[in-house]
């Protein structure tokens, strides 16, 4: 899959079910593999990304064992049952992996080493390693810290309070696993509240978590309890049918068993404000997390302003927005979201260099883009530049193209979606 094509679609219809929540799969698999006892995990991520975490943890001496049907069994050995790895822990491409695991390792009573591939060891660490070291952790990597490979010494942390500079569920969720072992309770304060699934996940486990407005503290952590985890769908995979089923005309689809944390729907609430037809039933909560259907009709796009505190609620989801933005009717503003040129790729360079090829009006800002919706996109050779995301969103944009859309460089949606392509062509009519 290193070139992929799309072509114009006439319609969408039917159902889908998508591979379970990237995010949350991630904090399952460390958790579970933290509990005290046997955890079962369905619905898993069937993503790279995941499967790299649950290769450290093997490496750390936990027994993962596949259940088949995107399901894992997990013998968790405790918060202290973890081994000393005999080699170098591989993040592969995954952020949340390396971010989340740095928090992790610097409390256990062992030395360690993380690193990625290329692009992970290209983006910044020091959001993570700076309060770390607040907390007596002993790190260590190239230009001093900032970027992986990591070198862990385990080491007794002190609890602190921290302000973080940014909305990122990533530190918070570092800060907190190492806030577990700490000697006293840890506080993380967000400007705005980000993800929170690691705060349900570890409620809904035993540990003793507190929420408060943009303040999250745990304290010290004697258990976690074993419990069977239903992961319901990713909001972040669904987006691209979302926005591919509003473009598309006399398109309706139904999307099962979507993940609607909100903390994570600000995609859903910009495009309602763009005119998108998304209804939410059968609403229910599973887990501690909220789930429901999606129902989405092809709607009459227009332009918007997207800023502010929704977007750290809609991250992952911009570059997909961007292409329902360039097909929207006047001009939309994405700004506040310079955290994407820290992402896979530099995601506000890369989209607006792949939507000019479509014949998008489309101007670079610092933190974001002016996008000029239009009638009609270009067919284009484009470049994903090694970014899933980017990659899946350009598939997206060529079913609404006026000619095929080839897509270079796709083996990056390996790393989330396997399943993608297989999922857009169910629903072509």
């Amino acid at each position: 899959m290193d070139t992929i094509t799309t072509s114009p679609a006439k319609r969408l219809s039917g159902e889908i079910t998508l591979p379970g929540d990237k995010s949350i799969s991630h904090r399952a698999i460390i958790f579970g593999s933290l509990a005290s006892g046997k955890v079962f995990i369905e619905g898993l991520c069937t993503g790279e990304d995941t499967y790299r975490t649950i290769a450290i943890f093997r490496q750390l001496g936990i027994t993962i064992e596949d259940a088949g049907n995107r399901s894992l069994t997990i013998q968790g050995k405790g918060l202290r049952g973890v081994l000393e790895p005999d080699d170098i822990l591989y993040a592969g491409n995954s952020g949340t992996t390396i971010r989340l695991l740095t928090g992790f390792l610097c409390a256990q009573p062992f030395f360690s080493t993380i690193s990625g591939d290329r692009s992970l060891n290209h983006r910044p660490m020091k959001r993570v390693v700076e309060p770390l070291r607040m907390m007596g952790a002993c790190i260590s990597g190239r230009q001093g810290g900032n970027f992986a490979p990591l070198a862990i010494q385990g080491t007794t942390l002190h609890g602190i309070t921290y302000t973080s500079p940014v909305a990122s569920a990533q530190v918070k969720s570092s800060l907190l696993l190492a806030g577990m072992y700490a000697d006293s309770p840890t506080t993380v304060i967000e400007p705005v509240v980000s993800r929170d699934h690691t705060e349900r996940l570890l409620s809904f486990l035993g540990a003793p978590i507190q929420t408060q407005g943009t303040a999250v503290s745990i304290q010290p952590c004697e258990r976690l309890h074993p419990a069977h985890l239903k992961i319901p769908g990713d909001i972040s995979s669904a987006a691209f049918f979302i926005v591919a089923a509003l473009l598309v005309p006399h398109s309706e689809i139904v999307v099962r068993s979507v993940g609607v944390n909100p903390t994570r729907t600000g995609c859903i609430d910009i495009l309602r404000a763009m005119g998108g037809s998304i209804d939410l039933i059968n609403e229910r909560r599973e887990c501690g997390e909220p789930v429901a259907d999606l129902v989405v009709r092809s709607s009459n796009l227009t332009a918007t302003t997207i800023s502010g505190d929704v977007i750290p609620r809609a991250i992952d989801e911009l570059p997909v927005i961007a292409i329902a933005a360039a097909c929207a009717q006047g001009t939309t503003v994405i700004r506040d979201a310079r955290e994407l040129r820290v992402k896979e790729s530099d995601r506000i360079a890369t989209m607006t260099r792949e939507l000019k090829k479509c014949g998008v009006a489309v101007e670079e800002r610092d933190d974001g883009m002016i996008i000029t919706g239009s009638d009609r996109l270009r067919g284009a050779v484009c470049d994903s530049h090694g970014d899933h995301r980017v990659a899946m969103s350009l598939a997206v944009a060529g079913l609404c193209a006026d000619g095929d859309m080839v897509i270079k460089d796709c083996s990056c949606i390996q790393t989330s979606f396997p399943e993608f392509l297989q999922t857009l062509n169910q629903l072509k009519q």
